[in-house]
């Protein structure tokens, strides 16, 4: 069995039914799933993704595009064991993709429960099929699935297939960052390593633990761990949010050669101006790297600068002269989303009121001291810096001048290769880095990225990369159906937002389909034709005998 594209066509229907035909009449709640995967197919996405997948079988016997979408759908339900597969799929949109023939709901025959009946894609069976394949297909070709060959894939296959889809920006913003992936004290968790982490969670150093005072060692802790390196895309106004590159390592490897390396294999896989600015933090400070993005792929790196280097020192040196000017921030803007309907007056009066109470009791509430309350915020830039020898650019350092209520003054450097005219935009564009930070935030509290249900290495890089690419192609589906705004909420949230929708009614019409809420399809039916409702009826009675007969030889209770 292969998947079968049903277009939307309602006009169509309503001519079938009012000659009293069709082929097939379901009802649907999860429209939202449904609709996410009729995109993502329609759209060749699907295809290309399991074209280029790394497969280990020679034999396929379930196609690949089922696995990935399988896959898919379980990081989508916030689910990664595959033992939960058969709830999934029965309860998910997937199977609605698949059209009539490929599965319809029946009522077991010893039970009386409604359960879904299969056609399946091999005659291997002994019992009728009660999803599409098993899950424990999914799983074996799962750990199969060679860790660093499925990584490779997300980073070069899947971000072609993007690049395809047009869905890289024009400004061609990426941030780059690593996070650590914490997993259970379990030395046969592949390819993880024990380190000592403060009470932040940042690692700690030999050297670093020495210089601490006892109270702050009993913050600290040993902890097992891998970590992820990644990069994301996204624009200015962080309207969606890709990933296109991972690697999951020991958590006591550098980062930085890593990301340098993935880099080069974007501009490799996509072509050189996609990638046109890069936003990194301070551990990816290299200078030959940095000079190598410049000169060979064109893309400006924005970073910021450490204390002890001489450029440091140099640039700290030059912006105490009179002469540089120094231009104010603007305090960010909150976002508002205003209503396209305009809000009566009463309740612009009374959330006026509301907010000047809030603002009075923060006021009144405030126990922040001066010397943490800024009131501030400058920044002045100097070009043509030449004095750091590893990179072989001219540099613009940006200053950025914090002031505090008690009068002292906080200054912190970026570096930036392209030249800079305006700082206070170049100050702006950093603040975007934060946003990768918090898509592994919300990847890791909300869609459970490091509660991993095996310790083999092959199988914790599967949930990994699939969580990441059904996070990007929902990114992308929101974004295309005019809904980006939700792109920013976690993923509970765009179920909340999306799943409650009415139960629709679907029928099918020689491969196109139409959506009816019950009392619409009710109405249709009831002022059909006498010779179209008999159609019609005789039809439903043929379908019931079907249905009823469609489960011979069920599996026992």
């Amino acid at each position: 069995m292969d998947l079968v594209i049903f277009e939307e066509n309602k006009p169509l229907i309503l001519q079938a039914l009012g000659n009293g035909e069709f082929d097939y009449i379901e009802s649907a709640s999860e429209v939202f799933e449904t609709e996410f995967f009729r995109f993502i197919k329609a759209t060749a996405i699907l295809d290309k993704l399991a074209e280029t997948y790394p497969s280990p079988r020679k034999k396929e016997e379930v196609p690949l595009w089922f696995y990935v979408a399988s896959n898919l759908s379980m990081r989508l339900h916030g689910v990664h064991s595959f033992n939960a597969f058969p709830l999934v799929v029965r309860s998910g949109g997937l199977l609605n993709v698949l059209g009539p023939k490929g599965a319809q709901k029946v009522t077991h025959p010893d039970t009386g429960d409604v359960t879904i009946a299969c056609e399946g894609f091999n005659q291997k069976n002994h019992y009728d099929r009660e999803a599409p394949c098993d899950q424990d297909f999914l799983r074996k070709l799962a750990k199969d699935t060679e860790a660093d060959a499925l990584m490779r894939w997300f980073s070069a296959d899947v971000a072609g297939v993007f690049k395809n889809q047009r869905a890289f920006d024009k400004e061609g913003i990426f941030i780059g960052d690593a996070s650590y992936l914490f997993v259970p004290d379990n030395p046969n968790y592949e390819s993880s390593v024990k380190l000592l982490f403060d009470e932040n969670d940042h690692p700690v150093s030999e050297e670093a633990y020495k210089k601490m005072t006892d109270e702050q060692k009993t913050h600290c802790q040993w902890r097992r761990c891998h970590k992820m390196v990644s990069l994301l895309h996204t624009n200015r106004t962080t309207d969606f949010f890709f990933f296109v590159a991972l690697k999951v390592l020991p958590g006591n490897i550098h980062e930085s050669p890593v990301l340098y390396e993935q880099v080069r294999q974007f501009v490799e896989t996509v072509g050189k101006g996609v990638m046109k600015r890069l936003i990194l933090d301070r551990g990816f400070l290299d200078g030959t790297s940095i000079s190598t993005c410049k000169k060979d792929y064109g893309i400006d790196v924005l970073i910021p600068v450490r204390r002890n280097m001489d450029i440091y020192q140099d640039a700290m040196a030059l912006f105490q002269l009179p002469e540089v000017t120094w231009m104010c921030l603007k305090e960010p803007v909150a976002e508002t989303r205003e209503s396209l309907r305009p809000r009566p007056q009463a309740i612009v009066k009374r959330e006026k009121k509301r907010q000047e109470t809030l603002e009075q009791i923060k006021q009144q509430k405030s126990s922040l001291p001066p010397e943490e309350i800024i009131v501030k915020r400058e920044a002045a830039t100097i070009g043509e810096f030449r004095s750091w020898s590893a990179c072989t650019v001219p540099l613009s350092v940006v200053a950025n001048r914090e002031t505090y209520a008690d009068g002292h003054e906080k200054v912190w450097l970026l570096i930036d290769t392209k030249e800079v005219e305006d700082p206070t935009a170049a100050s702006e564009e950093y603040h975007l880095r934060t946003t990768i930070e918090e898509r592994h935030r919300q990847l890791k509290c909300f869609i459970d990225l490091t509660q991993f249900t095996s310790r083999a290495f092959s199988m914790v890089i599967n949930q990994v990369v699939f969580i990441m690419l059904s996070y990007n192609l929902l990114q992308l589906y929101l974004f295309r159906q005019g809904r980006k705004e939700l792109n920013n909420e976690t993923l509970p949230h765009i179920r909340q937002q999306l799943l409650p929708s009415d139960n629709h009614i679907i029928v099918y019409f020689e491969n196109y389909y139409g959506l009816f809420a019950p009392l619409e399809f009710t109405e249709i039916i009831a002022t059909l034709g006498e010779e179209a409702r008999k159609k019609v009826a005789g039809k439903c009675r043929r379908l019931r005998r079907e249905i009823n007969g469609v489960m011979r030889n069920p599996r026992a209770p």
